[in-house]
């Protein structure tokens, strides 16, 4: 097989459209991948965590947060993943990682900086397992990774589901410190998950409105190309001190001016206190 895929089968017309609309060359794609070289494969090996998406009934991108002791991920082949994990069901996106949905993984080391990202779609899904088929591969540059260090806390109990209908404070005082999220966005071509980062403070609260700097990184635009043509997102936000995770999801809206920004307009969300078996220690570069 071709190691690398032709940029003009792999991007979309969104992606393409955000690519024109940001004034940058469609890039040559190169590094994106029909299956994982060794190196992701051993790598998502590693981690004890992993970022992933899906669609609800309705058609929202979702994403969680799957985590294990490092060894839950395993890689088969270079184009499947097999991922360990315990049944949860308070995590309302579980039950949408069945046999046949699209997913978004992205895999991700705050110690070191490292990111890769796999989308295909579910071949099995039970209590104890998801089979991934591998449809694109393709590394990630380290910018804008704060580092941290993970220990294992413990599986401890399934966490509670905390519904909430715009942004209530809980979620503004996350938001309001976070360095880090992980954005869920689609089209018809499937789902996409990625990693977002900056000083803590970098996303910026107007109301019930987020604004996101969309600072520069490797030019594919996979999620503004992905909002270009469906402008639902979801994005996740992780309490590294404790565990908790938050969801909001809103639609939303591109400003392509020279201080490239995306807004989205809450509309609801969840929280999961204590729903990581993970503690996270900020260390210095």
């Amino acid at each position: 097989m071709p190691d690398t895929i032709e940029a003009s089968c792999i991007f979309h017309e969104g992606e393409r459209a955000a690519q024109r609309l940001a004034g940058e060359p469609t890039p040559q794609a190169l590094g994106i991948r029909r299956f994982m070289p060794d190196q992701h494969r051993d790598f998502f090996a590693l981690l004890p965590y992993v970022p992933i998406a899906a669609r609800d009934d309705a058609g929202w991108p979702v994403p969680t947060m799957l985590a294990g002791l490092p060894g839950f991920i395993a890689s088969p082949d270079a184009m499947s993943l097999r991922i360990a994990t315990m049944a949860d069901p308070s995590d309302p996106v579980r039950p949408l990682l069945r046999a046949g949905a699209a997913f978004g993984l992205l895999g991700i080391d705050f110690s070191t900086r490292r990111r890769n990202r796999a989308n295909g779609r579910v071949v099995a899904a039970d209590e104890q397992a998801l089979t991934l088929a591998v449809e694109q591969s393709f590394g990630n540059c380290p910018q804008y990774i704060n580092l941290r260090d993970a220990t294992w806390h413990g599986a401890g109990r399934p966490s509670t589901t905390q519904r909430f209908v715009g942004l209530d404070d809980q979620a503004r005082a996350l938001i309001g410190r976070a360095d880090t999220f992980f954005v869920a966005s689609g089209s018809a071509d499937g789902l996409d998950i990625s990693h977002r980062g900056g000083p803590p403070g970098f996303v910026r609260i107007e109301g019930a409105t987020l604004v996101v700097p969309d600072y520069r990184g490797n030019r594919f635009f996979n999620t503004l190309g992905n909002l270009v043509l469906d402008p639902r997102a979801s994005l996740l936000f992780v309490d590294f001190e404790r565990g908790d995770t938050l969801i909001v999801r809103g639609r939303v809206e591109i400003g392509w001016d020279s201080e490239r920004a995306w807004r989205l307009k809450v509309e609801d969300g969840w929280r999961r206190p204590g729903a990581l078996p993970l503690r996270w220690r900020e260390r210095a570069a």
